[in-house]
């Protein structure tokens, strides 16, 4: 077997150690690198402080915490009020956002962004973009350009997919710095482009939220986690940055 050069053994063992500190720190924590950074958790890993249910002033039942994990569990009798899109209670304007999640096989849920939340709107998807989530194996959205996992549905499909199967955990960062909007899935940059741009505003003439004029126009707004149209879904590690 032939030996590695000296510098690149180094690097491959320096490599396998940040890989194995990242793996064994506790779930829903900031290590002192990320606090100095400005990080800071959206989740507690305990309850739903912060979050409610779009709209209202509490979670939805289906809404809940689970070994650490945010957990939406819902049936086909579910009441949409019992899984609306958990919504932040805090607003966002320049941010780092990142999350993991996780969703049954053939599973379809997303990140919302700059949702502004008023009775105008029956839903956060009236105003916020999304970050498409979805089970590439068997669900309908994973057919539909610009509707797969990572997308920014409806509107940029991804240059590269680097999602998992269902029921395996992924890491989506969305970054949002005066404009400038980049999405990251596991580790991956897949979109680079700009908010409120005439091309954006094409964008948006061209897709199902042509009728909507307020969508994607606000610079300011809530994160939301989207209920699932089918199977279970889970978050973790939800922390960002500002500034």
């Amino acid at each position: 077997m032939p030996r590695l050069p000296f510098g690149c053994f180094v690097f491959v063992c320096l490599t396998f150690s940040l890989f194995c500190i990242a793996q064994n720190q506790p779930a829903n924590t900031l290590t002192a690198r990320e606090k100095a950074a400005g990080w800071r958790l959206l989740f507690n890993g305990k309850d739903l402080s912060g979050w409610h249910s779009y709209l209202e002033k509490h979670p939805g039942k289906a809404w809940k915490v689970e070994n650490g994990c945010i957990v939406l569990d819902k049936n086909a009798h579910s009441p949409y009020a019992d899984y609306a899109d958990l919504t932040s209670d805090e607003e966002f304007a320049n941010f780092d956002l990142k999350i993991e999640w996780k969703v049954e096989p053939c599973g379809n849920s997303g990140v919302m962004f700059y949702v502004h939340e008023s009775p105008a709107y029956h839903e956060t998807w009236n105003t916020g973009p999304e970050m498409q989530i979805v089970d590439l194996c068997c669900s309908p959205d994973s057919r539909i350009l610009k509707c797969r996992a990572g997308d920014l549905y409806d509107l940029i499909a991804a240059d590269t997919e680097w999602v998992t199967p269902g029921g395996e955990w992924n890491t989506y960062e969305i970054i949002c710095d005066h404009g400038h909007l980049q999405l990251f899935e596991n580790g991956h940059r897949i979109i680079d482009t700009h908010l409120w741009t005439p091309a954006w505003k094409q964008l948006i003439a061209h897709s199902k939220f042509a009728t909507m004029p307020d969508f994607g126009s606000f610079q300011k707004g809530h994160i939301a986690l989207q209920g699932t149209e089918n199977g279970k879904l889970w978050f973790r590690n939800i922390k960002i940055r500002t500034w």
